[in-house]
């Protein structure tokens, strides 16, 4: 394993790079429902389009709102975030016909770099579970400090190859692309938040635990 050491700038770029590509395919989406609009005169085609507007929009907001918080930088330095409002966020973002996400947390105004530091955990839970299932995330906060408990049940979980490495800011090729940034994002975020992340894998469970260090 060699360290990795991005310059600023190469880190914005590949940020960048991930957000657009999670947010490309919805938009991408919504331009074909406009074209069908302009072209189609069948009644349900045009209501098929319609739905495919909708429904990719409403999947655009949420992937920009979940961003926003988890990359961006939401809220003035040294900002706390209404835990509510991210677990409802997290929610949009996360939860399809795959994969379903139960938060037990208190409505709580948590410093900005741990709500990010949850938000980027709960994506990296979502690549625990290829097949989907179910992800349960406690958070327990005491003062202005948090810890997460998260697990990720589903057929065939799994800790990808690689990610404990990222989150230490570690990696065998010795540099990283826009799949690999989001763990290694998260590494950073865990280190600034004087945090540490454990993982594990108990048959088909996977569990991240974050508390502070």
């Amino acid at each position: 394993m060699a360290v990795v050491s991005l310059e600023p700038l190469e880190l914005a770029a590949l940020l960048c790079s991930r957000v657009c590509h999670d947010v490309i395919s919805p938009v991408g989406a919504i331009v074909n429902g406009l074209e069908v609009l302009e072209e189609e005169k069948d009644d349900s085609m045009r209501e098929f389009a319609h739905d495919l507007i909708r429904k990719s929009a409403k999947q655009a907001s949420a992937r920009l709102q979940f961003a926003r918080i988890a990359f961006g930088a939401a809220g003035s330095a040294g900002a706390a975030i209404d835990l509510g409002d991210a677990v409802q966020i997290a929610k949009g973002f996360i939860e399809d016909d795959r994969i379903k996400l139960e938060m037990d947390a208190p409505r709580v105004l948590l410093p900005k770099n741990q709500v990010k530091l949850l938000l980027n955990l709960l994506m990296t839970a979502t690549s625990t579970i290829p097949r989907g299932g179910v992800i349960r995330a406690k958070v327990d906060v005491v003062g202005e400090q948090g810890r997460f408990d998260i697990r990720a049940t589903g057929t065939s979980a799994r800790i990808p190859v690689n990610v404990e490495g990222l989150l230490r800011g570690e990696s065998e090729a010795g540099a990283i692309d826009a799949h690999a940034i989001q763990p290694y994002y998260t590494g950073l975020i865990a280190r600034t938040a004087g945090m540490s992340i454990s993982l594990s894998l108990n048959g088909d469970e996977a569990s991240i635990i974050a508390a502070a260090i």
